[in-house]
């Protein structure tokens, strides 16, 4: 067998659904799938099991140990060459395991990575945050937006390894935040080639609300910080912005009650992002959302970051998260 997709899920079984149904429609059958529910409280294996007909579909219960371990459990019961790791709140294109399948044909590597967009069904707030997770102006195009990239990085939402080289790394570690690039960062340790394969995207729901979407980027902040500490050259510039632009938002407001202009960048940042934004969606609301969005997305980013910091850094803590029991709900 060619592929298995690794699907853990957390309370999720109408994503799940959603998911499933998109793989039924894969021009290239030669896979199978791995659903593992991580100790959830509403199971999806009555959703497995109808889809039982038309996928080579495997369904596991398991208790709850987070994302990482989940997937590790899945990989373990795999028999696919290639191990398709996917999150449980994406839906993937006819075309997606073509597209993989034309990619590794063409330049063999151990490991791949797509980007992701946002699809026509989307809420706007959904739109939005897509939009502040993969523009320029907010992430610099670190998650696949780049096909000229010196490294790329895979993320779990859509991520493939070859199955001898997850088992050379022994899998995810146990961080639950972080762990995907955790992941990636020993595979170029280790000296195995990883690529991003731009036309083997994926749909991502991401979070549904900004409150949502500030628990995810707190912590993705906040495993920087850890990642730094395990390893200390993964620290790169593009990953102190968020943190410089929540410093520079706070000095700005303190000093706006004193200097009429002190907003004026913000502002300035706020049309941009709502212009191009609006440009992109061809709507003006979904424009204004992202800007909602932009902010969060760098200020929790940022907060997370430097509370990391301070507490890791400064006062010589261990690792930690700040939204681990809520967090997937």
């Amino acid at each position: 067998m060619k592929y298995s997709f690794l699907i853990p899920v957390y309370n999720r079984p109408e994503e799940v659904d959603e998911l499933l149904q998109s793989l039924t429609a894969q021009s290239f059958r030669d896979f199978e799938v791995i659903v593992v529910d991580d100790g959830s409280s509403r199971p999806c294996q009555e959703v497995c099991q109808n889809y039982a007909k038309c996928l080579e579909i495997h369904y596991y219960e398991k208790p709850n140990s987070g994302p990482g371990q989940t997937r590790n459990y899945a990989a373990e019961r795999a028999r696919g060459e290639y191990l398709l790791i996917l999150d449980s709140d994406v839906i993937v294109p006819p075309g997606y395991l073509e597209a993989v399948e034309q990619e590794l044909r063409r330049e063999p590597c151990d490991a791949f990575g797509g980007p992701d967009r946002a699809h026509a069904s989307f809420t706007p707030m959904q739109k939005a945050i897509n939009y502040a997770m993969t523009s320029f102006f907010t992430t610099g195009g670190i998650r696949g937006g780049r096909k000229k990239m010196d490294k790329f990085y895979p993320r779990s939402f859509n991520m493939g390894v070859r199955k001898e080289t997850y088992l050379a790394l022994g899998g995810f570690s146990r961080m639950r935040f972080g762990e995907d690039i955790d992941f990636s960062i020993r595979i170029f340790q280790e000296g195995f080639r990883c690529r991003l394969f731009p036309d083997a995207w994926v749909w991502h729901k991401r979070r549904t609300d900004l409150r949502k979407f500030f628990k995810q980027v707190h912590n993705s902040g906040i495993a920087r910080i850890n990642l730094y500490k395990k390893y200390p050259g993964s620290l790169k510039l593009v990953h102190l912005l968020p943190g410089l632009f929540t410093l520079g938002t706070a000095v700005l407001l303190f000093a706006s009650p004193f200097c009429p202009y002190a907003l004026l960048p913000l502002v300035l940042y706020a049309l941009m992002v709502c212009a191009d934004a609006t440009r992109l969606e061809h709507s003006l609301h979904i424009g204004l959302l992202s800007v909602a969005a932009a902010f969060v997305q760098l200020t929790g980013y940022g907060t997370g970051f430097w509370r990391a910091w301070w507490r890791r850094c400064v006062c010589g803590k261990e690792e930690f998260e700040a939204f681990k029991k809520n967090f997937y709900k």
